[in-house]
């Protein structure tokens, strides 16, 4: 099937930047490579961040550690001509937390956003967390527009269709914001993922969910003529048990 070699991780929360000393989804994103034989090539997207200096070098930290060939592709000091050829050359992509509107603003700016839609037809993982998570939908909830509070954002990528939340369970008003914001027809049905917990796509269809605690899991969240309903997803958790 064509869609089988589109991979997209998309993680509520987790990763080297919130779970350092738990590697579990890390480690399954890059055993998605499938580079048997050589180290995978791995880049992080620090966009959303501003490519914050720490949060880059964390990723090199976490990454280069397991012998991956890694970079970054840094916009904000550009220093890729070509981001085509940068992220095609890549297995796995993986997109940092922060502002997602910032980041998809920035992307359309330099044709990252092109660039990225390419190397997922292409078979090269897109991963992500939190900001990293809500790119690759429709729409998203996110706090991108005033510190501390919520609202719907309408203009993601859009390779996933419906909306996302991510945090589902690591904020207080996650849950019923993105709730509300369904219910209202706001935002469309959609996904929702707690801390520690990863959404994976192979296309455009849910192969599985997967976790790094024994708890987080995700969600289906839709619109009902009752109002909003919401069902959860086990996940498969990659440690042992």
């Amino acid at each position: 099937m064509v869609d089988d070699r589109r991979r997209i991780v998309a993680m509520g929360g987790g990763g080297f930047s919130m779970e350092p000393d738990n590697p579990l989804l890390d480690d399954f994103v890059l055993s998605l490579a499938g580079r048997a034989g050589r180290a995978p090539r791995v880049s992080f997207v620090a966009t959303a961040s501003g490519d914050a200096p720490s949060y880059v070098a964390d990723f090199y930290r976490a990454f280069g550690a397991r012998g991956c060939h890694v970079s970054d592709v840094g916009l904000f000091d550009r220093r890729i001509g070509d981001l085509r050829a940068d992220v095609l050359a890549q297995d796995v992509v993986y997109v940092g937390g922060g502002n997602t509107a910032g980041l998809l603003a920035a992307w359309r700016a330099h044709g990252l956003d092109r660039a990225l839609v390419e190397a997922w037809q292409a078979g090269v993982v897109l991963a992500g967390i939190s900001a990293g998570m809500n790119c690759w939908f429709q729409q998203s909830v996110t706090d991108s527009f005033a510190p501390d509070e919520l609202a719907a954002l309408h203009d993601g990528l859009g390779l996933l269709a419906g909306s996302a939340c991510p945090h589902f369970d690591g904020e207080e008003q996650r849950r019923a914001t993105y709730r509300r914001l369904v219910c209202e027809g706001v935002l469309r049905d959609g996904w929702a993922a707690d801390d520690g917990a990863a959404l994976v796509f192979a296309g455009t269809a849910l192969a599985e969910v997967v976790a790094s605690r024994p708890d987080a899991a995700a969600y289906r969240v839709e619109h009902t003529v009752d109002g909003v309903a919401e069902r959860r997803v086990g996940a498969r958790f990659l440690g042992s048990t």
